[in-house]
C-alpha cells in the first residue's frame, strides 16, 4: 500500500513538472497568442477598460532606449543574476527594517513568469509557483528571449499591453523610434501602469531618476545580453 502511494505521487510529481515545462520550452520558440495575467484582468478588470492593444515586436523592432530604460528602473542586474536577485531582496528587507516600508524586488525574469503563468494574488503559493516558472523560464531562454517576452506582455496602462501599443499610443510612433525621454517615461509608468499617468510631477521625477540610471548603465549593458 505505501509504495502503491508512493509512486503514485511520484507519478504526480513527473506529471505537473511535465505540464509546467512543456509551455515553457514551446514560447522559448512561439510567442504567446495570450497570457495569465491579461486574462486575469479582462475577466475583472481593476478599472474599466475601453480597449485593449497589442502588437506583438521582436526585440530588433523595440528601441535599445527602452531595453536599457526597463532595465534601468526594474532589474539593473538582469545580465548578471540567474532569475533572483538576492541583494535587491536582500536591501528591500533591510529597507523594511528600517521602517521605509517594503519594497518590490522581482527581476524582470520573475515578472516575465507572472505574467505569462501567474494569477494576481499575494499569497505564498503563487509566490512558489512564480518561482519555479522563473527557474524554468531562466534554463530555457536566454536573456535576450526574456526581455523580448517582457517587453510584449507588461502592461503600460490600462489595457496596453507591450511596448509597441504604449509607444502608439502614448507618442503615437513605433517602439523602434522611441527616444531615451520617451523610453524613460513609460519605463516610470511600470510599478502601477493602471494608476499611474504620463506627464503626472512623479512619473517626471521618476523618468529623470531613470535617465541617469541609463546614462551610467550605458551600452554595455545590452551588449551582455549577446
Amino acid at each position: 500500500m505505501g509504495k502503491s502511494i508512493t509512486r503514485w505521487l511520484v507519478k504526480l510529481l513527473l506529471t505537473a513538472l511535465l505540464i509546467s515545462i512543456v509551455p515553457v520550452i514551446t514560447l522559448r520558440f512561439l510567442d504567446p497568442p495570450t497570457w495569465m495575467w491579461r486574462i486575469a484582468h479582462q475577466i475583472s478588470p481593476p478599472t474599466p477598460v475601453t480597449q485593449v492593444s497589442q502588437q506583438w515586436r521582436s526585440l530588433s523592432q523595440i528601441s535599445p532606449n527602452l531595453q536599457l530604460a526597463v532595465m534601468a528602473s526594474e532589474d539593473q542586474r538582469f545580465p548578471e543574476h540567474f532569475g533572483f536577485d538576492f541583494k535587491q531582496i536582500s536591501d528591500a528587507i533591510a529597507d523594511a527594517k528600517k521602517g521605509e516600508g517594503l519594497r518590490g524586488a522581482s527581476t524582470i525574469s520573475q515578472q516575465t513568469a507572472k505574467n505569462l503563468f501567474m494569477w494576481p494574488s499575494r499569497s505564498f503559493v503563487r509566490k512558489g509557483f512564480e518561482a519555479w516558472f522563473t527557474l524554468l523560464i531562466e534554463l530555457c531562454w536566454n536573456k535576450q528571449r526574456i526581455l523580448e517576452v517582457y517587453l510584449n506582455v507588461v502592461e503600460f496602462g490600462p489595457g496596453i499591453y507591450g511596448a509597441e501599443a504604449a509607444a502608439q499610443h502614448y507618442f503615437h510612433k513605433s517602439a523602434a523610434k522611441l527616444t531615451a525621454y520617451e523610453a524613460a517615461s513609460l519605463a516610470a509608468l511600470l510599478p502601477n501602469p493602471w494608476k499611474l499617468r504620463l506627464g503626472s510631477r512623479y512619473i517626471q521625477q521618476r523618468s529623470e531618476w531613470i535617465r541617469q540610471q541609463m546614462r551610467q548603465l550605458g551600452q554595455v549593458t545590452l551588449k551582455q545580453l549577446d
